[in-house]
């Protein structure tokens, strides 16, 4: 075939596919553990990322949970709303910007955030420990360097 549609050979020579499939894996694992405890994938980071931050002493806002997380910020409007309603967190106007919204962890949102976060990171361990650990790294290195990248091209 002279026109061929694709660039590659095959599927799995695409890194966009295989990023696509490996994500698809990872991400059922994830939902399979957090289907127990009624708490969607986003709404787990966003309490994680609370919990990161009561941990180093420093308020976070939704604005902040929207950077690090890299989630658009309806999707981390409507898991606040949702954790609100679950008494999960708890949101206020911030202190330092009347237009941001502050949120933290209520007890029961720590103590599922706690419970959590180790089985996420257990997958984690179990589903990226498939590689050598230098592999590992140099696959951390390159997620960053992407990371960054799409940070940049965003005007982040």
């Amino acid at each position: 075939m002279k026109n061929k549609p694709f660039s590659f050979d095959a599927p799995e020579d695409s890194p966009g596919f295989l990023l696509w499939q490996t994500t698809v894996f990872w991400q059922r694992t994830i939902k399979k553990a957090l289907d127990p405890h009624n708490i969607s994938h986003a709404q787990f980071v966003v309490i994680a990322i609370a919990l990161w931050w009561h941990h180093q002493e420093k308020d976070v806002t939704q604005a902040n949970i929207v950077a690090m997380s890299k989630l658009d910020k309806m999707t981390v409007s409507k898991s606040l709303k949702k954790l609100v309603k679950m008494d999960l967190v708890a949101t206020r106007e911030s202190q330092r910007d009347t237009r941001a919204k502050s949120v933290r962890l209520t007890k029961s949102g720590k103590a599922l955030a706690t419970k959590l976060v180790p089985i996420i990171e257990n997958i984690d361990e179990t589903f990226f420990g498939k590689l050598p650990k230098k592999q590992e790294k140099d696959l951390i290195l390159a997620l960053q360097k992407l990371t960054i990248i799409e940070d940049i091209d965003r005007g982040l």
